[in-house]
């Protein structure tokens, strides 16, 4: 009989359905080594949820999610909630021996991550945190170019995560704009997956020097009701403060000597999830963009004199990463795919006793450069990471 593993996730919006539709497709597509069963939804509210669980196949509903966690049944807890209710869903979790699939960025601050590893390693689960684009093809396929050699040493990176969700002043103040709900601005939210990305190709980060600033200080109370999918609707004429950035800059030096800049905005008109990576080394060099996904641009200083030149590399080939599971050379895939490579890779980590990455010890690194940056732009000097 085949070995079966069940989940229960909490959070039902947005990551919500991405998680759902991974943990529904992986055995679809790839040979599981467990198949996982959709158990227990878990929200807040009854109606919306039921219909969440119908939608998606959920067996079973829950609003508490402390008696989730509790179930004996559930194997895997999956947490698809904000940032600020990672902590005590994890801590919970790891206790009762569950294995956790957590979105990013991990938690508040390097504290809660410090001790969310420590209870994971101490019950011996397997943790992993949801730096999705890490498992995007054509960026594993630029891990897989680094680690041959491809490019050479390594001497910039510049990257640069660019939305513009709240360009507009009547856009209310939602749980993403406050400190006590968020921590920060795009430089917890975007530049977490900046800076996972740098860590998982380049290598560590030894210093920090950042910047950031507000454009719009005050917005109207949001009507949380009617928040999500970076959508909202003001309550009223009454307004708030804006607690985090709106946007904030990094330059850091790598442990490896590297340089490399990074950009977090909400502010960058006409981009809707724009994230982008350029590194050049000493033998070729390597530009992705999230919005072009399946291509990467590579060029090599080995081509021959007169024929050097950017080239595309479409990453949809079956000896290109996860590629071999999915439609023929040419045929694209899209931004849910990654999170069904996540779910495929978590479940072997179970089934192997083996460790995946990202986990909870890459999540608190990239906290611990979060907090470098934000303590850089307070103070206005270069921070170095301990």
């Amino acid at each position: 009989m085949e070995k079966q593993l069940n989940v229960g996730i909490v959070g039902t919006k947005f990551m919500g359905k991405a998680h759902s539709n991974a943990w529904k497709k992986a055995p679809l597509f790839f040979d599981v080594s467990a198949q996982p069963i959709l158990k227990v939804a878990c929200g807040r509210h009854e109606a919306s949820l039921k219909e969440f669980a119908q939608q998606w196949g959920w067996q079973e509903t829950e609003t508490d999610w402390k008696k989730l966690v509790a179930r004996p049944d559930i194997d895997i807890i999956d947490i698809a909630l904000p940032q600020q209710l990672h902590y005590e869903v994890a801590l919970a979790a790891a206790k009762e021996g569950k294995h956790i699939f957590c979105e990013k960025p991990l938690a508040m601050n390097s504290q809660q991550a410090e001790e969310m590893l420590k209870v994971c390693e101490d019950h011996k689960v397997v943790h992993y945190l949801n730096h999705n684009y890490r498992r995007t093809p054509a960026v594993a396929l630029a891990k897989r170019m680094i680690d041959e050699g491809k490019i050479g040493r390594i001497f910039h990176w510049r990257c640069a995560y660019q939305q513009d969700w709240i360009v507009d002043p009547s856009f209310p103040l939602t749980w993403q704009l406050r400190k006590e709900t968020a921590q920060a601005g795009p430089q917890w939210d975007l530049n977490s997956h900046a800076v996972d990305l740098a860590h998982f190709l380049i290598g560590d980060i030894a210093t920090v020097s950042a910047l950031t600033t507000n454009f719009i200080k005050e917005r109207p109370l949001a009507d949380e009701s009617t928040s999500g999918n970076l959508k909202a609707e003001s309550k009223g004429d009454a307004k708030g403060e804006v607690t985090v950035e709106d946007a904030a800059l990094m330059l850091v030096q790598f442990a490896n000597g590297a340089i490399g800049s990074f950009e977090a905005t909400r502010f960058a008109t006409g981009k809707k999830n724009g994230l982008t990576f350029e590194i050049y080394g000493s033998k070729g060099s390597l530009l992705f963009d999230l919005e072009r996904m399946n291509e990467l641009q590579y060029y090599s200083r080995e081509d021959a004199e007169g024929y050097q030149g950017f080239r595309t590399i479409l990453a949809t080939d079956g000896s290109h990463p996860y590629m071999q599971h999915w439609w023929p050379a040419g045929h694209i895939i899209g931004y849910e795919h990654a999170f069904v490579h996540a779910v495929v890779d978590f479940i072997d980590a179970i089934e192997t006793k083996q460790t995946i990455t990202p986990n909870f010890s890459d999540g608190l690194k990239i906290l611990r450069v979060l907090e470098a940056g934000l303590t850089s732009a307070e103070r206005h000097q270069q921070v170095i990471i301990s």
